[in-house]
């Protein structure tokens, strides 16, 4: 298959891009954002994007692609409800009606998060804000699947962008190992994200839902968590 990443910079989506990159299924990646990867493979193609919702140039070849692994987001701490939207439903769904013109086949894979309200009406901001976007891209001409991880533990040197996250990340590094064995439906592996994106993507897996919670993910990658 032939794979378009949004946000492989981050924690989430370098793990997706490890994954894409290590598995034979994965034929090519097209990662699109505003910083350079500093990465090489010879299935790899990075292109620097200052707004990586503008798919209008005709370089970029968003055609003949099968499946798309959007891990683009931002942390709503301090931020107010007009800005978090505008990159976490604005931009998401700017990018998915492009590649679903160009891509009416394909299998659009969206990171979210565990506690999204699908209802819109919750009091969370974040949640209600990314309940909208789950619910627009589930109405667009492609497949779709959301996936709401739980705590995602990092693997193989990953880190996140963000301080605070790195700081607890530090911290709490050894009670997620902890917390896999006793509660393995609250934590997924950057690993996991990646295996799941994958198998979503590939023809004849049907997970038998559109919304993928932390058990969901687990058993879609054949994981033992508590192992």
């Amino acid at each position: 298959m032939n794979v378009i990443i949004f946000g492989a910079t981050g924690m989430i989506g370098r793990a997706v891009l490890r994954e894409c990159l290590r598995d034979d299924s994965v034929e090519s990646v097209l990662t699109i954002g505003r910083t350079p990867l500093g990465l090489a493979h010879r299935k790899l193609r990075d292109v620097l994007q200052p707004d990586p919702s503008d798919l209008g140039a005709p370089d970029l070849g968003l055609a003949g692609y099968d499946a798309c692994f959007f891990c683009l987001g931002v942390s709503s701490v301090g931020m107010k409800e007009d800005a978090y939207r505008r990159i976490t439903y604005d931009l998401t769904l700017k990018v998915a009606r492009a590649l679903a013109a160009a891509n009416p086949a394909l299998t659009f894979v969206y990171v979210s998060g565990e506690g999204t309200d699908s209802t819109e009406r919750g009091r969370s901001m974040w949640a209600r804000v990314k309940g909208r976007t789950e619910n627009e891209l589930l109405r667009l001409p492609f497949r779709a699947y959301m996936v709401r991880p739980g705590i995602v533990a990092p693997q193989h040197g990953v880190v996140s962008k963000t301080r605070l996250y790195r700081t607890v990340y530090a911290v709490a590094g050894p009670l997620l190992l902890l917390l896999r064995k006793v509660a393995p439906n609250l934590v997924n592996t950057g690993e996991q994200l990646g295996r799941a994106m994958i198998a979503l993507a590939t023809p004849g897996v049907d997970p038998g839902t559109r919304i993928l919670r932390p058990k969901d993910i687990n058993r879609l990658t054949g994981a033992d968590p508590g192992a």
